[in-house]
Parts: C-alpha cells; sequence; structure tokens
C-alpha cells in the first residue's frame, strides 16, 4: 500500500491510551453529533449573475458564481464536523481564546486525537475566524446537540444514573458582555466618533467633526468624575450631548448627497444615527438606556452583590443535577424577566436535553426567587426554603444542597469563559451560554473517566486476589464460612 503516511507513527502508538480524554474519544457520539448538524452545511445551489462580455463576435452574456458545467461554485470543501465540533468543546473546557485554540491544538498530539486524526499534523486545524463561522452555522440548536452529546456520553459511560435526572437543581446568573463600564461621557464621545467616521466611509463632508474638542471633553470629564467635582463633570457632559447632535443635524441633512453604493453602508450609517439620538437623549432614570453602541442587547441587571451592585451583560439560567451536578441545561432570557417566569422554558430544554435518557425532572430545588410558579409547572415539584415547615424529612435534606449549583456557575465563570461574553448580539449570548455548559460537562467527563479508571485499577487487583482465594478454598460456602465478615459474605455471593 504506498501512502505519504508509510513513514509515520499513528497516534496512538505515540500517546498513553489511558489519558482521560483519550478515553472519552472513543466514548463521545461522534456519530450522532456529525448526522445532527450535517443538515447546516449542505451545499447550496447557485442562481448566479449574467455579466456582459465582449469577443470577436460581439457582446456576449454569461453567468458568473453559479453551478454549471456541472462545477460547484459553492466554495472549497468544509472541514470535517467532527474537527470543529471537537475544538469548541476544547476551546471551553480549556479556557482557550479562538486563536490560541489552533495554536495548542497544533502542538497536543492528545487533542489531536480527539478530534479524530490518525496521524500527527503539525500545522494549525483552520484559521481562528471559521471556529466562529461554524458556531453561527450551527446555530443554538446545533450547541445544543453537543451539550447534549454530553449527557448522553455520562449516562453511557455509567457516571451518572439515569435516575439522577428527575432531580436538579435551577438557578440564574448574569452573563456579562464584553463591554466597559457604560459612562455617559465615554459614550457619547464613541458615538460622536463612530458617526463621524460611517459619514466619510458613505461620501459625506462634514463641516466640524468636534475631534480635537471631542478628545478634551472627554479627559476632562475623567478627571472631574475622579476629583468629585460634578457641577463641572455636568456642565462637560452637557456639551458633549451638545456637539453630538449638531453632527447628527448636520448628517441628516447632507444624507441625500451620500456616494456610496452599496445599501449596507447606508444602512449602517442609519442604524449609528439612530443608536447615537437614543444616547444623546437618556436620561439617568430611564428605563431602556443603552449601555453600548455596539451592543444594544446588553442589559443592567441588579443581583443585591454588594461588591457588585450592577451587571451588564444577560440573564441566564443554569440546571445541574442534584447529586453529581452534571449540567442539564443552560439558556439566556433577554429582557431581565423574574426568575420564576422563566422556569417552565428551562424545564422545557432540559427535559428535550434527556429525551436520550428517557427521564424528565421531577423535583426542582431553587431559591425564593422561583416563589409563586407552582401554577405554571405543574407537572414538576418544586421546593425552596419558603414553604420549609410543609416539606417532607427528605425534601429538607434535597434543599440543604441547593447551594451545589453556586460552585459550578462559579466554575462556569472562571473556568470555561462564561465570566465575559464577546460574541456578537443576542444569538451570540445564547450560544456562548450553551458553549460554557458543555465545557463545563466535557471537564466533568474527564474527572469521572479518571475516577471510574481508578476504580477498575483500584479493584482489579483485589478481584484477582478474591479469585485465588476462591480456587483454594474450593467454594464459595467454605469461604464465607472461613471469613464470617463482610468481605467473606461478598466474596460468596460473588461466587
Amino acid at each position: 500500500m504506498a501512502t505519504d503516511d508509510f513513514f509515520r507513527s499513528r497516534l496512538d502508538q505515540m500517546i498513553d491510551l489511558r489519558h482521560p480524554l483519550v478515553v472519552l474519544a472513543s466514548r463521545m457520539p461522534w456519530t450522532q453529533i456529525e448526522a445532527a448538524l450535517a443538515p447546516a452545511f449542505v451545499r447550496k445551489h447557485r442562481e448566479g449573475q449574467f455579466i456582459e462580455g465582449a469577443d470577436l463576435f460581439g457582446t456576449t452574456l454569461e453567468i458568473a458564481g453559479s453551478n454549471v458545467s456541472n462545477v460547484s461554485m459553492a466554495g472549497r470543501p468544509r472541514l470535517p464536523i467532527r474537527l470543529m465540533a471537537a475544538l469548541l468543546y476544547l476551546k471551553h473546557a480549556f479556557n482557550l481564546s479562538d486563536e490560541e485554540l489552533v495554536v495548542r491544538w497544533s502542538e497536543n498530539v492528545v487533542w489531536q486525537y480527539f478530534s479524530g486524526l490518525d496521524y500527527y499534523t503539525p500545522t494549525l486545524p483552520c484559521d481562528a475566524t471559521q471556529i466562529g463561522r461554524f458556531r453561527t452555522a450551527i446555530g443554538e440548536a446545533g450547541v445544543e446537540e453537543l451539550l447534549k452529546a454530553t449527557i448522553d456520553t455520562a449516562v453511557a459511560t455509567k457516571a451518572v444514573r439515569p435516575v439522577e435526572f428527575e432531580r436538579v437543581i435551577v438557578d440564574s446568573t448574569v452573563q456579562e458582555k464584553a463591554i466597559a463600564h457604560p459612562v455617559d461621557s465615554r459614550l457619547l464621545e464613541i458615538a460622536r466618533a463612530k458617526v463621524v467616521q460611517a459619514a466619510r466611509s458613505v461620501g459625506i463632508a462634514l463641516k466640524q467633526t468636534f475631534i480635537k474638542e471631542g478628545r478634551e471633553l472627554r479627559r476632562k470629564a475623567g478627571g472631574y468624575a475622579h476629583a468629585k467635582q460634578f457641577k463641572r463633570l455636568r456642565r462637560t457632559v452637557k456639551r458633549q450631548r451638545t456637539i453630538l447632535g449638531i453632527v447628527l443635524r448636520e448628517i441628516k441633512r447632507k444624507l441625500t448627497t451620500a456616494t456610496a453604493e452599496s445599501a449596507a453602508a447606508i444602512n449602517h450609517l442609519n442604524s449609528l444615527m439612530a443608536r447615537a439620538e437614543r444616547i444623546r437623549t437618556q436620561q439617568p432614570k430611564d428605563k431602556n438606556k443603552l449601555y453600548a453602541l455596539h451592543a444594544p442587547e446588553v442589559e443592567c441587571i441588579g443581583k443585591g452583590k454588594a461588591r457588585k451592585p450592577y451587571e451588564f451583560g444577560v440573564k441566564a439560567s443554569i440546571a445541574v443535577t442534584h447529586k453529581s451536578g452534571l449540567m442539564v441545561g443552560a439558556r439566556t432570557f433577554p429582557g431581565n424577566p423574574y426568575d420564576g417566569h422563566v422556569l417552565n422554558q428551562q424545564l422545557e430544554q432540559t427535559a428535550i436535553l434527556l429525551e436520550g435518557t428517557c427521564k424528565t425532572p421531577k423535583q426542582v430545588v431553587v431559591d425564593l426567587g422561583y416563589r409563586g410558579v407552582d401554577a405554571d409547572n405543574p407537572t414538576v415539584q418544586i421546593i425552596h426554603r419558603g414553604k420549609y415547615k410543609s416539606l417532607t424529612q427528605q425534601q429538607r435534606r434535597w434543599l440543604k444542597r441547593r447551594q451545589a449549583v453556586e460552585p459550578a456557575i462559579g466554575h462556569l465563570k472562571s473556568d470555561h469563559r462564561m465570566d465575559r461574553c464577546w460574541l456578537q448580539g443576542s444569538l451570540g449570548d445564547a450560544l456562548h451560554t450553551v458553549l460554557c455548559a458543555a465545557g463545563y460537562n466535557l471537564r466533568w467527563l474527564l474527572r469521572a473517566m479518571l475516577r471510574l479508571g481508578l476504580k477498575a485499577l483500584f479493584l482489579r487487583p483485589l478481584c484477582l486476589s478474591l479469585l485465588a482465594l476462591i480456587l483454594r478454598l474450593g467454594s464459595p460456602t467454605q469461604i464465607c464460612s472461613a471469613f464470617p465478615g463482610s468481605i467473606g459474605a461478598a466474596t460468596g455471593v460473588a461466587g
């Protein structure tokens, strides 16, 4: 057999096959993952467009960008789905950016084996930007399939019993957006700079851009705020509002003179102007304030924390199993709704993820933020300390473990990239939350592989010694009579 891999060693001959990630690579349902994600990457037919050309016989029409002559114009072949899915798992399991991920993957033979490669590849698996495009292409349903695969693997490896899925703990947190702290003077200066830049890109010549004055006002505002000179600060911010209004009105007057041929550039300018006007006119007590020019979906959420009274992002709900702490649900809820009002939707997602186990949650342990929603969730029993007097002794024991979800949320934020979301829009918030949960479950599975492997290594010599004892003594009855304790009885039952 002639192949360029004849003189190369296979990865399974270079690595320790007892490594938890190597063991997990053979337990993950890769076929199920590929079948679920493949429809998002089906090649689509392009109609193309007619372009005029000239030859010896005069003007001709040619079709450009279409699938004609049995030649596909859909682009180069896609990368393997297993490779891209494995990259998403590794990214959130080990808290890496896209750029760091592809570099470390090219150096780590165990990661390459987990991704389905047979031979070591020193090159990068893909460009870092392709990971983001893959994530957007599979959408929220696709990343939920990745989370569901980790749950199915936990059941298949017997790391968790299916009966544990009947009792879960649900809690909410805030997934913060990667934005600067929203200060009025900074928002006004950024709005002015971005609107001026967009106006120039479409060919609008402005009489005044206030670049120098805007920077000076921003510097003064920072100094006045630090010195607590609030009267001067208010006067500076007022001037910033004024010059932003001057720029916006001039752009509106000259919008008809725009020379840009692209409608997308004009739409981008109109969108920026609408957001800038919203920033200019919003007041401190407004309900729907804009906290970032590039991320209008960001909300101000107060969770009652003394060290951080307000967080800027989106509310996220997390569900973990009551006993083992496996994550069985994670989703975002824009609009900062009341915790109890989103419990039904969270349990709906959990039930979908647990379809392969034939189990659904029956008891939900929550905090006092979920009071008063028993009628909206008739199929589950909601347990919180507001019902303490009416709870049974068993339910009170269950309630003592409600705090187990708090370290899980802490690990999500510190170890799996949930502390700041860098993805764009509300869709990015939703994708990021589910992927963080998938990364958490992957690390959970790695610990389970190690735990189960150590248990097997510990029990194997014990079983061999007991087998030798059985062969020497004869029958299980003689062993039980020789060792009347628990070891002899257990050996007799095993025999």
